[in-house]
């Protein structure tokens, strides 16, 4: 990873990875090391690591912080109720959870979540959601389309009208996010340096 950064030239890397459950830490060692890799052979590059929740092993958060990502980015994905359909063996208490506790121990590191709206959330819903991560001390959200991938994934329920995403930042921006990035082709990555720009300001 750190030597395709190092070829690229980049002021900037989103790392993230699949699932490892086949490491007893989720794979935080690798995310750890990773960015020390990428710090050591391309100093000036900043690293955000889109991380999972690690099936609740705090120990795993620690060491990935205690790496000193620039951003730690976790998804929520979608709204509670949900969660089962959505993202099974995940638990959204547990994602909040991560994201209280990341800026707790590193309140230095900005946080970051993102979520999927067209699954059949209501309004109300992605509202609350939304004032449940701001009150974590969230600073960056990101708000996207859910566009079914294949047709073994759920099926679209709806499409978001663009003006309904610009009311969900303008909204967002009110609860206390720092950034909020919304829009039909919204992904986590999606402008993820002026984000963070904009989360240290």
């Amino acid at each position: 990873m750190a030597d395709a950064v190092a070829k690229m030239g980049l002021r900037y890397a989103v790392v993230t990875s699949v699932n490892r459950d086949d490491q007893p830490d989720g794979g935080a060692h690798i995310f750890a090391r990773t960015i020390e890799e990428i710090r050591r052979r391309v100093p000036g590059c900043k690293v955000e690591v889109l991380i999972p929740d690690f099936r609740g092993d705090w120990n795993a958060l620690d060491t990935v912080l205690a790496a000193q990502p620039d951003v730690l980015n976790h998804n929520t994905e979608t709204v509670p109720r949900l969660y089962r359909q959505v993202r099974k063996g995940a638990v959204y208490e547990r994602s909040v959870e991560l994201l209280r506790r990341s800026k707790e121990a590193r309140p230095d590191v900005p946080t970051k979540t993102g979520m999927m709206l067209g699954l059949g959330e209501l309004k109300e819903e992605v509202l609350s959601t939304m004032q449940e991560l701001a009150a974590q001390g969230t600073d960056i959200l990101t708000l996207g389309q859910y566009l079914q991938p294949t047709r073994e994934h759920l099926p679209i329920v709806r499409y978001v009208h663009p003006n309904e995403f610009a009311e969900y930042k303008t909204l967002g921006e009110a609860m206390g996010f720092k950034h909020v990035e919304a829009g039909p082709l919204v992904r986590s990555s999606y402008h993820a340096f002026d984000q963070a720009e904009s989360a240290r300001r």
